[in-house]
């Protein structure tokens, strides 16, 4: 198993355990999904309840968590469009000087490809929800939450040379 941790802070981001593919060589998209976690009890992972279950709902001391925030302890945050841009441009220069130091052929596909991304992420600002890692390092990476075309299947965005592979 590969485990995805932030090149910057170190925190674990997600695993390939999840379904994950590559998107335009730039980012990774994590699909997710809602769980009911029970305080002291086995999680359910999502799988399609019995009749009998469907029926009872939520049960008490159960709440409905995103798998991957829930699994990685991510962080809610909250950006404006203006403060976005600012935290995306400081990010993006350390995943550069990162990316120098330890893979210089890939800066150049990086700067182009994150360049790009980052106006199709602006043009759809409004369909972001925002998440930082267990730290909360202001310094790391802001995993982004969308949905897909249906409206109710999430996914995360990850910036896949933000990233570093680690086996376990």
């Amino acid at each position: 198993m590969l485990l995805y941790e932030d090149i910057i802070t170190g925190d674990e981001l997600f695993s390939d355990a999840f379904p994950m593919k590559e998107i335009d060589g730039i980012v990774y998209e994590v699909d997710c999904q809602m769980i009911t976690v029970k305080a002291g009890a086995d999680i359910d992972i999502g799988a399609n309840p019995s009749a009998e279950e469907q029926e009872e709902g939520l049960e008490e001391g159960a709440s409905q968590v995103n798998n991957v925030v829930h699994s990685f302890r991510l962080q809610s945050t909250s950006f404006d469009k203006k403060s976005y841009l600012t935290y995306l441009k400081g990010y993006m220069k350390s995943v550069k000087e990162k990316l120098a130091e330890s893979n210089p052929d890939a800066v150049a596909e990086f700067e182009k490809g994150a360049a790009a991304f980052a106006k199709k992420l602006v043009a759809n600002f409004k369909d972001y929800e925002f998440y930082t890692s267990e730290s909360m390092n202001p310094d790391g990476m802001v995993a982004l939450l969308n949905y897909r075309e249906d409206g109710v299947t999430p996914y995360f965005t990850f910036w896949k040379h933000g990233t570093k592979a680690v086996k376990l």
